[in-house]
């Protein structure tokens, strides 16, 4: 159910939960130009830390996020 999906995304995730998780992920940090999973950091850190180190729009990123993933 894509509703159950997008429920569970939150910009509290941790990074790389999130890419093991929902694998087309990836797909959307590229189109940010974020190399996030190749990052250290990114066992550590949230979604919304990640962006906001990198001066993205929390919300926007996370609308086209639930998008990719409901798509799947």
């Amino acid at each position: 159910n894509k509703g159950i999906i997008m429920a569970e995304i939150s910009e509290n995730m941790n990074i790389r939960e999130l890419v093991q998780a929902y694998p087309d992920a990836l797909g959307v940090f590229g189109a940010y130009g974020i190399g996030c999973i190749g990052c250290a950091m990114a066992r550590y850190e949230t979604i919304k830390q990640g962006l906001e180190a990198h001066g993205i729009p929390v919300e926007q990123f996370m609308a086209d996020l639930r998008k990719a993933v409901a798509e799947k």
